[in-house]
């Protein structure tokens, strides 16, 4: 049995629940987290995973298994659904195939769907890996030239060039999330500058669904850590105000056997997803 997941923080005052939300990659780590959450702000959730989900919690929960590499099957899950959370797809290195599969065919579903269904609002988790061939030394702002670290930094780069298309085309507004290490506690010392705590996941992703005029915006998804490498001046208008850090951690991680200084998880911000690969040679 998986662990439970900690309960949530009280919600900020909302404005009007969303009439039907679509949250994607609801099995994963943080689908799960965010499908115990997001039912505080919307009337109902659809959830969506090609992995076995259970049945639905309630009334205001549907469930709705979808392969997101069938582009029918992406139009009839975004069918009826007002705004959409898309964590769905592959979340770690992998060889480009199956990272075509899910992150690329399946990012342009989801926006084709939300194209067709008249969907205008998106909250799409991108990842810190998009940026992940930057020193640590660095301070990176939304406009930071984008050096992905692998295949799935590269899918995710894709993913926000879709959004910004989408939005300059058609009008659907997105908030792409450079999410950093959203876990229950840091892991390492390079998640003390990249942790992003579940709480403030959550309360990201709330004002990235209800601020209005975001347009297409690139925030970094980090807690108030006391060294961070990201600026997130460019998102202000989220209102995103981070709560917790990795400082009650400090001492935990520190304990831990210093990383080589050779090793990639001390000298780039993407850490050892830039050593990974290639696949099947």
């Amino acid at each position: 049995m998986p662990a439970p997941l900690p309960p949530a923080a009280p919600a900020d005052a909302l404005p009007s629940p969303i009439p039907r939300l679509l949250l994607t990659g609801a099995a994963g780590g943080l689908g799960r987290v965010l499908r115990e959450r997001l039912p505080a702000f919307a009337r109902v959730l659809r959830v969506s995973d090609i992995a076995a989900l259970g049945e639905a919690r309630g009334a205001h929960e549907e469930v709705m298994p979808c392969d997101l590499a069938d582009k029918q099957a992406v139009d009839g899950l975004v069918a009826g659904c007002d705004a959409i959370v898309h964590l769905g797809g592959v979340s770690v290195e992998r060889p480009f195939e199956e990272i075509l599969e899910a992150n690329i065919k399946g990012v342009f579903h989801i926006y084709e769907a939300a194209r067709r269904r008249g969907v205008k609002r998106v909250v799409f988790a991108s990842s810190n890996h998009v940026t992940g061939f930057h020193r640590q030394t660095e301070r990176l702002d939304a406009h930071a030239p984008r050096r992905p670290d692998g295949y799935y930094g590269l899918s995710k780069s894709f993913g926000e060039d879709m959004a910004q298309f989408y939005f300059d085309r058609y009008g659907i507004e997105t908030v792409s999330i450079r999410i950093g290490s959203s876990f229950p506690e840091p892991a390492n010392r390079r998640m003390m500058s990249t942790w992003l705590s579940y709480d403030d996941l959550t309360q990201l992703v709330q004002k990235s669904l209800f601020t209005p005029g975001v347009k297409h915006t690139v925030v970094y998804g980090m807690s108030a850590n006391a060294e961070v490498w990201w600026d997130n001046h460019a998102a202000a208008h989220l209102g995103f105000v981070p709560k917790d850090s990795s400082e009650p951690f400090r001492a935990r991680v520190e304990a831990q056997p210093p990383v080589a200084a050779t090793d990639p998880n001390a000298i780039y911000q993407g850490g050892a997803f830039t050593a990974q690969g290639p696949f099947g040679d």
